[in-house]
């Protein structure tokens, strides 16, 4: 199985390799970005408006308001890490469908996918100088 490439990074980004964006990409907090290992291939995860939108439409009647809630109250499910990466992923320029990931391999695991959402969320939705870099 083969793992859709995200589309080039834009130059505003602070990448140092253009050719390949997933070669060694380094996350920028400040803008909310989370770095993500996926099958030994290093990604950019970022909510962007259009990722957002496109995660509270996938939510259904479920709201962002109810997806932040659980996680700040650790009653989060694997759906919901699934959902967040997914979202990630596509701010981040991924075409992928959500079933490339159920055999993909996780650096770190389903720890590290969760860590990962909740830190997609934290970005997205807190001020850097707030600690939205942690």
């Amino acid at each position: 199985m083969t793992f859709p490439s995200p589309r080039p990074v834009p130059s505003s980004s602070r990448r140092s390799d253009m050719a390949d964006p997933c070669a060694n990409p380094s996350a920028n907090p400040w803008t909310g970005e989370v770095e993500l290992l996926i099958d030994g291939r290093h990604h950019v995860l970022k909510l962007t408006l259009g990722a957002l939108a496109a995660l509270e439409a996938d939510l259904g009647d479920d709201s962002l308001i109810a997806l932040v809630t659980r996680f700040e109250g650790g009653h989060y499910s694997s759906r919901d890490v699934l959902a967040l990466i997914v979202a990630g992923l596509r701010g981040g320029g991924w075409q992928g469908r959500p079933a490339d990931l159920i055999a993909a391999d996780i650096a770190g695991g389903p720890v590290a996918a969760a860590q990962a959402a909740a830190q997609l969320l934290v970005r997205a939705f807190t001020l850097p100088d707030a600690g939205g870099t942690s």
